[in-house]
């Protein structure tokens, strides 16, 4: 067993090297272990991880390690592909098949024939493009767009995605049959900030690049900003923190960094939304979903909020008492109300009476309406986004590929929201 073992390690090793990983994480080599162990074989894998974490290494880890390796290897980005283009560009399509179809092409199936196909954001394609992929997967039969004639192909195929499928399963937004085919052999390639061992190996090695390129001096961290670096949530994980290093290495001039000026080169935590700050996100939503969800709890707990005050404004009610007997509020609402502060409104007790019945003084309703429009309206789902939307493409001139990458959805996503806001930036 110590043989085998130390064996193992010596190919994990040689592999990092080979492929540039940096990592002394157990998790991290137990997934290049997998990759390695799975190499050999034909089935599926399915790669799950945050954006940013390195996916797209295993892939190549599992196809220059199989008997595959003199064949084409091709790696598309499922969620870059516009949805009216995605199934002539994965099995092609025939002369005439549609308006813009002089030639017949072939497509990546048929051209990944005798090699490995990566198929990265795979949970952005198509329901329909979904039903066709299952097919291949479990027939190695394809049929290109405007034709009746199937073909066959050898491809292998490994998928990626940083989007929790089962719940978007549950959301009728990828299909069950398709994930348990492509997660026969499941990789897990684990976030930054679970890999603190890692963050500093990580600096250290794109300073070091940029030194070597730039001819800069090389960057060195002080105690304190190595506690900073390795406290720091990392929600873009290494290709954030590449980034970072490279932007300081060139326009810092103090090549000893502390704490604070380190600090000055790291955006904000959003600790608002549980996924941002670092909490797991495998329970089955992912940030959009969140942040949606949030939005409408707030949504129902300030109309059920309302009705409390109503009811409390003619019942000499403490207003804790009256928060916490209603279970449709949230705990985050009841956090408002310390347990030592009652507060009652003196009147006459009475039943609850609805906002229509109440006896207020016009000046207090028109404040109440106008309070309520304007809570509205600022929870709007619809101008929450496109005024999100709008801000992404402005800050990145109308560029649609950083403003989808700013906002955490594919390219294609984003198109559709462009035309749905009826937005000018096409």
């Amino acid at each position: 067993m110590k043989i085998i073992s130390y064996i193992c390690s010596m190919d994990t090793t040689s592999i990092k090297q080979r492929f540039g990983i940096i990592t002394n994480d157990s998790a991290m080599n137990r997934a290049i272990e997998i990759a390695m162990q799975v190499a050999a074989t034909d089935l599926s894998v399915l790669i799950t991880g945050e954006s940013g974490v390195g996916k797209e290494f295993f892939p190549k880890i599992i196809h220059y390690n199989s008997q595959r390796k003199h064949g084409p290897y091709i790696a598309i980005n499922c969620g870059a592909i516009p949805e009216g283009t995605i199934d002539s560009e994965l099995f092609g399509h025939e002369k005439g098949s549609f308006t813009d179809a002089k030639e017949a092409r072939k497509g990546y199936f048929e051209v990944a024939s005798g090699g490995t196909l990566f198929l990265d954001e795979v949970a952005e394609l198509p329901l329909a493009t979904q039903v066709r992929l299952l097919r291949v997967l479990e027939t190695g039969e394809f049929i290109k767009v405007g034709s009746s004639k199937s073909q066959k192909t050898d491809v292998r195929v490994v998928a990626a995605t940083n989007v929790d499928i089962p719940a978007a399963i549950t959301r009728g937004k990828f299909r069950e049959d398709l994930y348990y085919r492509l997660n026969t052999i499941a990789i897990l390639v684990p976030a930054l900030r679970d890999r603190k061992e890692d963050i500093e190996l990580l600096f250290r090695k794109f300073a070091t690049d940029m030194s070597e390129k730039y001819r800069v001096p090389i960057l060195q961290l002080k105690p304190d900003a190595k506690q900073a670096l390795l406290h720091y949530a990392w929600q873009g994980n290494v290709r954030q923190l590449k980034n970072i290093t490279e932007q300081i290495s060139i326009v810092e001039p103090e090549r000893h960094l502390s704490a604070e000026v380190l600090r000055k080169y790291l955006p904000p935590e959003r600790h608002f939304y549980p996924v941002l700050s670092g909490i797991d996100t495998k329970q089955g939503m992912s940030e959009r979903d969140i942040l949606y969800s949030v939005l409408f709890d707030m949504k129902r707990d300030i109309t059920e909020l309302k009705k409390v005050i109503a009811g409390m404004l003619k019942g000499n009610v403490p207003v804790r008492e009256a928060l916490f007997d209603k279970p449709a509020l949230s705990t985050a609402d009841k956090m408002f109300f310390h347990e030592e502060q009652d507060v009652t409104v003196a009147s006459d007790p009475m039943p609850f009476v609805p906002d229509a019945e109440l006896p207020v003084d016009a000046d207090d309703d028109a404040s109440f309406q106008d309070a309520q429009e304007t809570s509205e309206d600022s929870l709007s789902l619809d101008k929450q986004e496109l005024s999100t939307i709008q801000k992404a493409l402005e800050k990145y001139k109308g560029k649609r590929r950083l403003a989808a990458q700013e906002l955490g959805i594919s390219e294609r996503t984003l198109y559709r929201k462009i035309k749905d806001f009826g937005l000018d930036y096409l």
